[in-house]
């Protein structure tokens, strides 16, 4: 069985099993002045899956285009799966999920389905081997407060690029609509999608995946609160939980072109994988490298 591996740019990949093609999240139609990865929406001739881990822009905007385009069935959240309606993908193409599910996608590759959390996008961030403490035990109302105020500071004029850029995405989620993780599994072996750096203990820790793709951004969230450490110390601690053989991660990279430099994560995260699972074999993933993602697992 043929199965490969593409990273697109941010925290989207293009997983192709055989001769059936998957998107894990569609967000490929970057800002100016991102990374140029290769490919973006109007390049996708071939979809029979989408994907989609929550409903921020930067990883649902563009399922609708692929699905238009391709006839593919967008698998989501049901706030991602309402986008898509008022987006006119039509309902036939569309699947709603909240966790518990198990949806076939070919005769031999099923892939199941779990809640998720989302980082902590209200509390406070350090840099990815820094330790960040406290923000613990906030009410919605405190945390939604510090979100705004997040928003306010961040909320300055942009360039006209970048302006004309966002006035294209004419989605509106509530929040990211709901986390979710998928667990592919093949007879070859089993991969394990999050596109949020944030879980729950007692879903993760029975997985068991042989490789997982692990977003790396943010604030990690464990169980509804901030992690008391570094994100890099948050990846590894998702690692001791499912103990896969093999990592990628991903959403560390230039995707919103703020000059972001993605070996300021990945190295962290490496150092301290190295540390506390010298077994693990981290993978450096580079843009449509159609990497072999179970070769030599088994």
């Amino acid at each position: 069985m043929a199965i490969t591996l593409d990273w697109l740019g941010c925290a989207t990949f293009r997983l192709t099993i055989n001769d059936v093609v998957v998107f894990l999240d569609a967000f490929m139609d970057l800002p100016p002045g991102a990374p140029d990865t290769g490919m973006n929406t109007s390049k996708v001739d071939k979809a029979d899956f989408i994907v989609v881990g929550h409903s921020h822009f930067d990883h649902l905007w563009g399922a609708e285009r692929i699905a238009r385009n391709t006839g593919a069935t967008v698998i989501g959240s049901h706030e991602s799966i309402r986008l898509m309606r008022d987006e006119e993908v039509p309902e036939e193409q569309c699947i709603a999920v909240a966790g518990g599910e198990r949806i076939k996608l070919s005769d031999e590759v099923s892939v199941r389905v779990f809640p998720s959390q989302h980082s902590c996008i209200w509390a406070r961030m350090s840099a990815p081997d820094e330790p960040c403490l406290g923000d613990m035990g906030l009410t919605l109302q405190e945390r939604q407060a510090n979100l705004a105020q997040r928003f306010a500071r961040r909320d300055q004029p942009a360039d006209e690029a970048q302006r004309a850029y966002r006035a294209q995405n004419r989605q509106r989620p509530r929040g990211e609509g709901g986390a979710l993780a998928y667990l592919f599994e093949t007879p070859e072996g089993s991969i394990l999608y999050k596109d949020t750096s944030g879980h729950w203990t007692g879903i993760m820790r029975d997985l068991r995946p042989d490789v997982a793709l692990l977003a790396a951004a943010g604030r990690g969230n464990i169980d509804g609160e901030p992690i008391q450490g570094s994100l890099a110390q948050f990846v590894a601690r998702e690692v001791d939980l499912l103990r896969p053989r093999r990592v990628i991660i991903s959403h560390h990279d230039d995707w919103n072109a703020t000059g972001v430099d993605p070996e300021r994560t990945f190295l962290p995260v490496q150092e301290e994988l190295k540390r506390q699972h010298p077994r693990v074999e981290l993978v450096k993933q580079t843009y449509q490298e159609h990497y072999p993602l179970l070769a030599g697992i088994r």
